[in-house]
């Protein structure tokens, strides 16, 4: 399942660094050389300087995800580091350093946890969090899943493990958090929860969750104000597959793929049952249009991870791209059309609904087999190419370098809400160009296990100006903003009432 990684600037610098997380002692791993999570500063000339120890990043856990966000309010990224075991919580020093405040703020969420969001899901303008529960499990767990065709024990698939409740902390404001989840529909809907993505899906201004399960039903938890929460997912459709099925989701992500105005939802599963793709009809119901995009086609002998709608080439339109790789390491042996390393997928958008599987065209590395699990986006060259790291099982990490981003232009957004989070999730941008508009919703999470570069980037094409932007911020603040006369091709900081 293993592991996460994170695009962040933990040292405000502008430019994004890398964090990877990585596999460390439990209660059934004694590692006879110590292992550790690694953090890299960007050096901004291409290259990374690995400076873990000196920031106190190790982790020394059996660490699965990771989600970078500010908590507290004051201008620099925090990361929570999810885990079997216990989850960790570090606060940004703001000298390189992070400080582990886990014991304190109250989120340890022990037990065994996979990915995370922060978001603001009670509109007070303070970061909150929700952690993924995967199953019941520990060392002392006896289960057999029996012998395969080569006469050995092989991989469990969780359907056979019992379920947790995912976890809801409220930001209390004081550096301290507390668990409401287990009073709402949240603690009521026990998971096998992989990925999780926080959007408002009904334009209601709260933000909503949608919840990726393996061999369970998804859940679709709307959040219907003063801390209470609906789970919708059978009614919506986003449950089970169209056969009435439960699927192994794992990476999700939710994005507006054909400009409708509505935000639409995709979560990856394992071979055999094809990836979904869930269109937003309104009313809080959705349809399943993998098949009809081709993208079912295209993923129905692979196991989808990291995952995440991007505009990788700036024309203003979502694209997709998915990372994959089986979760048996032995399932070459025994299965003839399935691999354990497999291809990485990219899918063009031409922002009407139909997708291109352009994956050929993407470089060298879509040609190669991979374990890949955690995938993040970032511009880690600012040059308004978002760029892609993904953390491969058993194996080194890959850095995808964009180099077609930057053939059309471009304008790149760090938002800063002031009544508003101070993240700004969940801001509603709108910009038009050329005789075209474009909305964007900044979304929270998404992908599997992993972090991303908290800008946003606007394409708008061969177009040689943006005519105007306008900032729809979050709740508590609903303040709309409209900018004009604007650069193109550079990054520029808006801050919410305060301007560029």
């Amino acid at each position: 399942m293993c592991s996460g990684c994170a695009f962040f600037d933990f040292d405000n610098d502008g430019w994004m660094d890398i964090f990877l997380v990585n596999t460390g002692p439990s209660d059934f791993y004694k590692p006879q050389k110590p292992t550790r999570c690694a953090l890299y500063k960007n050096n901004r000339d291409g290259t990374f300087t690995d400076v873990t120890e000196k920031a106190g990043l190790q982790g020394n856990v059996w660490g699965e995800g990771v989600a970078i966000g500010d908590y507290d309010g004051d201008g620099w990224p925090d990361l929570y580091l999810t885990a079997y075991g216990a989850n960790k919580l570090y606060k940004n020093n703001r000298d390189g350093t992070f400080t582990d405040v886990t014991k304190q703020a109250g989120v340890a969420a022990e037990g065994w946890s996979t990915s995370a969001v922060w978001f603001d899901y009670d509109n007070d303008g303070r970061l909150d969090l929700f952690v993924c529960s995967f199953v019941e499990y520990s060392r002392d767990t006896k289960v057999s899943c029996g012998n395969n065709a080569l006469g050995v024990r092989y991989y469990c698939t969780p359907r056979i493990f019992s379920p947790r409740p995912s976890l809801l902390f409220h930001n209390n404001g004081d550096g301290t958090f507390t668990e409401v989840g287990h009073s709402s529909a949240i603690g009521e809907n026990p998971t096998k929860a992989h990925g999780v993505v926080a959007a408002d899906l009904n334009g209601d201004g709260r933000m909503d969750l949608f919840v990726a399960n393996d061999t369970a039903a998804n859940y679709l938890f709307m959040n219907r104000g003063g801390g209470k929460w609906e789970e919708v997912g059978f009614n919506a459709g986003v449950s089970f597959s169209e056969g009435g099925q439960a699927r192994s989701g794992m990476g999700v992500d939710a994005g507006d793929y054909d400009n409708d105005g509505k935000i639409d939802l995709f979560v990856a599963n394992i071979d055999r049952e094809q990836f979904a793709l869930y269109h937003n009809d309104g009313n809080e119901t959705y349809t399943d249009l993998a098949g009809k995009t081709g993208i079912g086609f295209a993923t129905a002998t692979l196991s989808g991870w990291g995952l995440k709608f991007f505009d990788y080439d700036n024309d203003g339109d979502l694209d997709l791209i998915l990372s994959n790789g089986h979760p048996d390491d032995m399932v070459d042996q025994y299965s003839p059309n399935v691999t354990w390393k497999e291809p990485l997928l990219l899918f063009h958008g031409d922002g009407k609904g139909a997708f291109e599987n352009v994956s050929k065209l993407a470089g060298p590395e879509f040609a190669m087999q991979w374990g890949a699990r955690g995938l993040a986006l970032g511009d880690f060259n600012n040059d308004g190419g978002v760029d892609v790291l993904i953390n491969n099982n058993g194996g080194a990490p890959l850095l995808l370098e964009n180099r077609t981003g930057k053939k059309n232009h471009w304008l790149g957004l760090k938002l800063v809400g002031t009544k508003a989070n101070v993240d700004a999730v969940g801001t509603v941008v709108t910009w038009s160009f050329a005789g075209t508009t474009r909305t964007r919703q900044k979304v929270g999470g998404g992908s599997y296990l992993s972090s991303h570069d908290p800008r946003m980037v606007l394409g708008i094409g061969q177009a040689a100006k943006i005519d105007a932007i306008e900032i729809k911020w979050p709740l508590p603040s609903g303040k709309t903003e409209r900018f004009d006369k604007l650069p193109i091709d550079r990054y520029i900081t808006i801050v919410e009432g305060k301007g560029i």
